[in-house]
């Protein structure tokens, strides 16, 4: 629940906060704000001024305007919350009704296409401050991390925003926009090419994975759980972040790498190379095996408390994992070490690394999965398609097709879509638990991007 401003700061007496986009963290914001006592004029596309003007009726201290020109003349401070595919031709159409003086900030999850896009259509008297609040719209703000990146603004112009966007009771994270995308690309490139791959590969071959008895278990819990969520959100969250930053397109295109050189390994029969490779990138990106002195990010009960399909007291079968290997290897080969960014993790991302770290740190666990990765077949199949998945995600990065993005995306939705409320269900329990044991260890965490 949002704070209450009982008394407007002085000097903040009339200010009035613009949003341009009304989509799922849109109307997060217009909510939250308008329940702190701030004026809100909002807007999204004009075919859609009747619905939300029909959905916001008679509720205090919110406007619905026709447009963009109508929010930005007459706001103090204006966040644009769209797609980061189309925020250049926005801020285009919008920029230059800009109220002089005014602070003007963006939402979308990549900063370098949404900063170029201010310097090149704003008008040069006005403020800018960006944000990004590292989290869904359907999760409670309290102590998640919000980054604020004051790119061309005094300091009064970013208190002003630190005022505004205290009833989030989040936690300010300062940032540039270079830090954050090179953050954020960190933190959810390849954990996300990793589990889109797999829901793609598990759309392929035409399974329903908690339906198989070879997924079963703490760690294809977390797998299945996390592939479904993903996929259970919209597919331009993840196209932005993959296809407009550059830091990310890179670990795409290695993840692709690292997939497809530990399978031809796995295909070769080759185990010792596997090994050597596997546990040099373990090295690298955990330490070796004497260092492990710090208590795990995930305590192995969470990963086997939530499944998706029957409860079964069957013991997980071996699997290699090829999907996490993958992960580390790539990591690895582009000098990552995912705890460098924790300042600015969610409990999904700490759910992924943590399932990971539950295997790489296991040394007999690993050794089962490097010898069923070569000596068992039975998911040679599935593996394959993951190989593909994983290639054609890349190639698809690589060329920074949105339209080709959005039809693989939605395609494997729309297979997996009857679970979806089922699976969030389960997510959020699971998510939950996460929370509750980040806060035992005294590590402040936000809840997922997505």
């Amino acid at each position: 629940m949002a704070t209450t401003i009982e008394t407007i700061p002085i000097g903040m007496e009339g200010f009035v906060v613009g949003l341009i986009g009304m989509g799922d963290m849109g109307k997060m914001y217009a909510d939250r704000l308008s329940a702190a006592g701030w004026r809100v004029l909002a807007c999204d596309r004009e075919d859609r001024f009747d619905s939300l003007k029909e959905i916001y009726q008679g509720k205090k201290n919110i406007e619905i305007c026709q447009n963009g020109h109508y929010v930005s003349r007459a706001s103090d401070y204006i966040i644009y919350s769209v797609e980061a595919a189309i925020i250049d031709r926005v801020i285009a159409q919008f920029g230059p009704s800009t109220k002089m003086g005014a602070i003007v900030g963006g939402q979308t999850s990549c900063k370098s296409p949404e900063i170029a896009a201010f310097e090149k259509h704003l008008p040069p008297d006005v403020h800018v401050i960006s944000c990004h609040s590292l989290h869904g719209p359907g999760v409670d703000t309290h102590n998640q991390p919000l980054v604020l990146i004051q790119h061309r603004a005094p300091d009064e112009a970013m208190r002003k925003v630190e005022t505004v966007l205290s009833c989030f009771r989040s936690k300010y994270v300062y940032l540039t926009a270079q830090e954050h995308d090179r953050i954020t690309a960190d933190t959810q490139a390849v954990t996300h090419a990793a589990f889109l791959s797999m829901g793609k590969a598990w759309h392929a071959n035409s399974q329903f994975p908690w339906e198989l008895n070879r997924y079963v278990g703490g760690i294809e819990n977390v797998k299945i759980n996390t592939m479904l969520r993903i996929y259970g959100q919209k597919w331009h969250v993840y196209a932005g972040l993959a296809i407009l930053n550059p830091e990310a397109r890179n670990q795409v295109a290695q993840y692709a790498k690292s997939v497809t050189a530990l399978y031809k390994l796995m295909l070769e029969g080759d185990l010792e190379g596997l090994r050597s490779r596997v546990y040099a990138a373990r090295d690298k990106v955990f330490g070796t095996a004497t260092s492990w002195d710090t208590r795990p990010l995930i305590e192995p009960s969470i990963l086997s408390s939530f499944s998706l399909g029957t409860p079964t007291d069957a013991p997980p079968r071996p699997n290699n994992h090829l999907s996490l290997l993958s992960m580390v290897d790539c990591w690895a080969a582009l000098n990552i070490v995912p705890y460098d960014h924790m300042l600015c993790s969610t409990p999904l991302f700490r759910l992924r690394l943590g399932v990971t770290e539950h295997l790489f740190r296991n040394a007999a666990l690993l050794d089962e999965t490097l010898r069923t990765a070569v000596e068992d077949k039975m998911y040679r199949s599935d593996d394959l398609e993951f190989t593909f998945a994983a290639r054609g995600w890349a190639e698809c990065v690589t060329l920074g097709h949105f339209e080709t993005w959005e039809k693989r995306f939605v395609s494997t939705q729309d297979f997996f879509q009857p679970r979806f409320a089922e699976a969030k269900k389960v997510g959020d329990q699971m998510m939950k638990k996460v929370l509750e044991s980040s806060k035992e260890d005294g590590t402040a965490l936000d809840k997922d991007l997505k």
